[in-house]
């Protein structure tokens, strides 16, 4: 299990840079360190904020050359661009508004980009970035960190061969509890961007964390949405986005669902969990457990699996990094996702087809069904929670 996971791992290391991160900052740091993991690349490059003395001080402490500390993306992606030594990847963790200029800039300059998600706050933008990384053949990955856990990868397997037989039902929340107050007006960095609709787009909850459950659900069990109902709520008092979301949906197939995401949900604090019925069986998981796996069937006890004890399906078993009993859980579903991108761009960039495992990482589709998810959402609560078709 070790090695199998240790074997995807090359000496030569991709050189990478990064937009945002800098000084004051959570989701840059998590991202240095998922990286870090598996040593597959190295930053050596960044403008990790707009404050030029907070880029140069979150350099020195990084370790990183002064002459590749940038004072704006604009001027970081087209030196980068022109170097023979160049990186070979962008990560941009901003926040939304700025996700879709720095994108295309990095990619006309032929970088490849990782972005965090939602990938942008228009989905004709996040359309033009699939157009210009098809037209110039680049990787771009956006960052839906949870799809990185084996178990959620098992899933996905189990769900593929039939072993759930046909999916009814999908019931997926992400509950918490961290904007119960009016958080953004004590001055709290993560609040101020998320809740202002220059900065974070059209909506608040349902684009943070409620585009995680969009994004879950489609992986695990491929189902396309058809139609839906939401009720977007704001209960905090003089603030404009929502905080709250619920969101009946219609699939294809004929299957139903319901969303609920919360950032009100007092009591929770980061309960992303997916409760998936099929007419054999059902799989429960949460992200706060997240090495284990509830499976019940129809004609045998119900069973829990454990990641590290427990067989999981060949594929998720090749992202199982540690034995039985010793916690994996957010870093390294972070890592997981950055060490596929990175082994299937070494393969691109010597000449090696890519086959499917290799793109087991979230994509810019993945990225544009989010932003849509998110659009129609709040065109359906606007209209009076009026049903509409994906």
């Amino acid at each position: 299990m070790i090695e199998s996971f240790g074997t995807r791992n090359k000496a030569t290391k991709l050189k990478y840079g990064m937009v945002g991160g800098g000084q004051g900052a959570f989701i840059g740091d998590v991202h240095r360190k998922a990286v870090a993991m598996d040593g597959k690349a190295e930053l050596v490059a960044g403008c990790f904020s707009q404050d030029y003395e907070n880029t140069l001080s979150t350099g020195e402490i990084l370790g990183l050359d002064k002459e590749r500390l940038y004072k704006t993306y604009q001027e970081m992606a087209e030196a980068e661009g022109k170097r023979g030594d160049k990186i070979d990847f962008l990560i941009i963790v901003t926040p939304n508004n700025s996700h879709f200029p720095i994108a295309k800039l990095a990619l006309q300059n032929g970088i490849h980009v990782v972005c965090d998600k939602p990938l942008t706050t228009d989905s004709k933008d996040a359309e033009e970035l699939e157009r210009i990384s098809n037209k110039n053949d680049l990787l771009f990955c956006v960052t839906y960190t949870y799809t990185g856990y084996p178990i959620v990868k098992h899933m996905r397997e189990m769900i593929t061969k039939g072993d759930l037989g046909t999916i009814r039902f999908v019931n997926a929340e992400y509950p918490q509890d961290w904007l119960a107050t009016p958080l953004e007006k004590t001055g709290q960095k993560q609040s101020i961007w998320r809740t202002d609709p220059k900065q974070t787009g059209i909506s608040n909850c349902l684009g943070d964390i409620g585009s995680h459950i969009e994004n879950m659900v489609s992986y695990l069990t491929s189902l396309k949405i058809q139609s839906l109902c939401a009720r977007l709520d704001t209960f905090v008092e003089g603030r404009i986005l929502d905080d709250n979301a619920s969101i009946l949906v219609n699939y294809d197939t004929g299957a139903k669902g319901l969303y609920w995401s919360s950032q009100i949900a007092v009591g929770h604090d980061n309960g992303l969990r997916v409760r998936i019925y099929g007419t054999k069986g059902s799989l429960e998981w949460s992200q706060e457990n997240p090495n284990y796996l509830k499976i019940s069937h129809l004609d045998k006890p119900t069973e829990n699996i454990s990641r590290g004890r427990d067989d999981l399906y060949p594929h998720a078993q090749s992202f199982s990094r540690i034995p039985s009993g010793h916690p994996e859980g957010y870093f390294e579903a972070f890592a997981n996702i950055y060490s596929t991108f990175i082994s299937s761009l070494k393969k691109k960039i010597s000449g090696e087809a890519l086959s499917e495992s290799d793109l087991d990482f979230p994509g810019v589709q993945d990225g544009i069904q989010g932003v849509k998810f998110i659009e129609k959402c709040v065109e359906s609560s606007q209209k009076g929670s009026l049903w509409i078709d994906f």
